[in-house]
C-alpha cells in the first residue's frame, strides 16, 4: 500500500477519485473496492465456506460497492441476502451497473431485513462519505442500523460505518457499530477521531492501487507507531551528564492541587530530563517530595532566576488566582519554550492581555487543551469543538501562534505550519485526573533532551497514549487506571523503543 499515513477530507477524496478515473483505463474503482472488501470478508471474518451473509446496499455508490461484494461472495459459494430499498433508476451510473451485474448472476434484492437470526456476517454498504448534518439518516435506514446493531454477528463496513461523519467522526442519527471497517483510497478523519474509533472497529485501508499523493497534497497525517519511531531521540552517549539532558521548570501546584505539579514533575524526571525544578504556588508548599526527592522544589519566582531552564511547563494545578495570572504573564515574556496546560489555558481564555502576549511570542509555545479548555479559548461551546475537532485545533494554532494537541479520542496535533496529525494511541483509561499533567511533563522532558518542540509534541502524545494502551493490556481493561501508573510504563516503552527497536510494533493496519 502507498501513502498509508495520509488522511483526506471528503472533498479531497472526491478529487482523487475523479482524477484517477480520468487518467486510468483500468477497471473502475467500484469493482476494485468491492473485490477488495469481499476478500477481506472471506479471509478475516468468515469461518466456513457456505456462510449466510446479510448485505445492506444504500442508494449511492456505497450501495454499488455492496453489490460488487455480493457478486464475488456469491460466486465463491456463500449464501447472500441483499437488502436494497432505493429506486434503481436513481442510482449513480457505476452503482446501477453493479446492481445489474448482481442481478445477472441470479442475485436478488429484498426491500427489508428478513427476520432471521443465523447470520454469519453483516456487510454495511448503506452510506459512505457523503452524510452531513443537513443529510442525516432517517426513516427506514435508521431502523436498519438499529436492527444491525442488535444482530449477534460480525459487521464489515465499507469505507466508513454508515451514519458516521467522514470529516469529523460525528454521528448523524445512528451509526453502524462495525467489527471491521475497510476504507478505500485513503484514510478519513472521521474514522480516527471523536466517535470514529468507537464505531469503526479494526480499521483496514485498501488504496485501490492509487498513489494518493500523486493526485492530492496531504495536510493531515496519522500519528502512529511508525511516525513516533522516526522522532525518537538517539541513544545516550557514555560521555554524558545531567546537564546533557536539560532542565524542566514547572509552575503550578496551587492550594489543593500540589499533586498535579508533582505528577508533571515526576513524568518529566522519569522520561529523561536531567533536572526538574518545581515552582509550587500553594501556601506552605512542601520543600521536598519524600517519594521523589530528586525533584527540586522552589518558590515560583525562583524558577525564573534559573539560567539552565530549557523548557517551562505552566499550568498543572495552576489555579485562577491573580498570583497565578502574574506568573503566567512573566512566563510569556521569557525566551523559553513553553508548554501551557490546564488553568494556564483558562487564564489566557479569561484575560485578553495574556492572550495578546501569547500571540506575539517569538519563542515556541505548545498548548494542550481538552475540549472544554479549547471551547473557552475559542469562545464557543464543547459541542462545537467536538463536532469539528480538526478545524477547531487549527483555529487555535493559528489564533494563538502555537502548536497544540486537542486531547480526546483521536487527539489532534496541529502545528504552526498548518499540518495536522491524528493520534492512534490511547484508550478510555486516560479519562482520569492527572493524565493531562503527565502529558505536559512528558512533552517537556522530550524538549529538554533536544527534540524540536513539534517533534516532542508528536512523540509525547503518542507515547502517552501507548503507555495507557500497555496498561490496558496488563489490567485487562481501562477501569481504575491512574495517572501515576502511566509514568513508569511510558519510561519502559521509551527505553524499549530507543534501545530495542526490533521490538517496536505497529498496532494498526495503516
Amino acid at each position: 500500500m502507498n501513502n498509508t499515513d495520509a488522511v483526506f477530507f471528503t472533498t479531497e477524496i472526491r478529487e482523487i477519485e475523479q482524477l484517477a478515473i480520468n487518467q486510468s483505463d483500468a477497471p473502475n474503482l467500484m469493482e476494485k473496492a468491492g473485490r477488495a472488501a469481499a476478500k477481506i470478508a472471506r479471509n478475516k471474518l468468515l469461518t466456513h465456506n457456505a456462510s449466510n451473509i446479510l448485505i445492506l446496499a444504500g442508494p449511492g455508490n456505497n450501495g454499488g460497492d455492496a453489490f460488487v461484494v455480493a457478486r464475488y461472495l456469491k460466486q465463491w459459494g456463500h449464501h447472500i441476502t441483499v437488502v436494497f430499498a432505493a429506486d434503481p433508476e436513481h442510482l449513480p451510473p457505476d452503482a446501477h451497473n453493479a446492481l445489474q451485474q448482481w442481478l445477472a448472476i441470479e442475485g436478488s434484492v429484498q426491500p427489508d431485513i428478513p427476520e432471521q437470526s443465523d447470520w454469519d456476517l453483516v456487510i454495511d454498504g448503506l452510506f459512505g462519505i457523503g452524510l452531513t448534518p443537513e443529510r442525516p439518516l432517517q426513516g427506514q435506514y435508521l431502523d436498519w442500523i438499529n436492527t444491525v446493531n442488535k444482530i449477534n454477528a460480525p459487521v464489515l463496513s465499507l469505507d466508513i460505518p454508515s451514519g458516521l461523519g467522514s470529516d469529523n467522526g460525528c454521528i448523524y442519527g445512528a451509526v453502524i457499530r462495525a467489527t471491521l471497517t475497510v476504507t478505500f483510497i485513503g484514510l478519513k478523519p472521521g474514522l480516527l477521531t471523536h466517535s470514529g474509533p468507537e464505531y469503526c472497529g479494526k480499521l483496514l485501508l485498501s488504496d485501490l492501487d492509487l498513489t494518493t499523493t500523486q493526485f492530492q497534497t496531504a495536510h493531515t497525517w496519522v500519528l502512529n507507531n511508525t511516525l513516533a519511531q522516526s522522532l525518537l531521540p538517539p541513544p545516550r552517549p557514555s560521555n554524558s551528564h545531567k546537564g546533557t539532558f536539560g532542565s524542566v521548570g514547572i509552575l503550578g501546584g496551587a492550594n489543593g492541587m500540589v499533586g498535579a505539579a508533582l505528577l508533571a514533575g515526576k513524568a518529566a524526571l522519569h522520561l529523561g530530563t536531567g533536572r526538574v525544578y518545581l515552582g509550587l504556588i500553594a501556601q506552605n508548599a512542601p520543600t521536598v517530595d519524600t517519594t521523589q526527592p530528586e525533584l527540586m522544589l522552589r518558590s515560583p519566582n525562583d524558577i525564573f532566576k534559573l539560567d539552565a531552564i530549557n523548557c517551562l511547563v505552566v499550568g498543572p494545578g495552576f489555579g485562577m488566582e491573580s498570583g497565578a495570572q502574574a506568573l503566567l504573564n512573566f512566563a510569556l515574556d521569557t525566551h523559553h519554550t513553553l508548554v501551557l496546560d490546564a488553568d494556564a489555558l483558562n487564564q489566557i481564555a479569561t484575560h485578553q492581555p495574556l492572550a495578546d502576549k501569547l500571540k506575539q511570542r517569538q519563542a515556541i509555545t505548545i498548548l494542550t487543551p481538552h475540549p472544554a479548555e479549547a471551547a473557552r479559548l475559542l469562545n464557543t461551546d464543547v459541542a462545537t469543538i467536538q463536532n469539528d475537532r480538526l478545524n477547531a485545533a487549527q483555529k487555535i494554532a493559528q489564533a494563538f501562534n502555537c502548536h497544540l494537541v486537542l486531547k480526546g479520542a483521536g487527539s489532534i496535533c496541529a502545528l504552526q505550519d498548518g499540518s495536522q496529525y491524528i493520534n492512534t494511541s490511547g484508550n478510555p483509561g486516560l479519562s482520569s485526573a492527572g493524565t493531562g499533567d503527565i502529558l505536559s511533563g512528558i512533552i517537556g522532558a522530550l524538549i529538554c533532551q533536544g527534540l524540536n518542540p513539534d517533534d516532542a509534541l508528536l512523540l509525547g502524545v503518542h507515547l502517552h497514549g501507548a503507555a495507557a494502551d500497555e496498561l490496558l493490556n496488563q489490567q485487562h481493561g481501562p477501569l481504575g487506571m491512574t495517572a501515576s501508573e502511566i509514568i513508569p510504563c511510558a519510561r519502559e516503552l521509551l527505553n524499549q523503543w530507543i534501545y530495542h527497536p526490533k521490538n517496536f510494533s505497529e498496532e494498526k493496519d495503516f
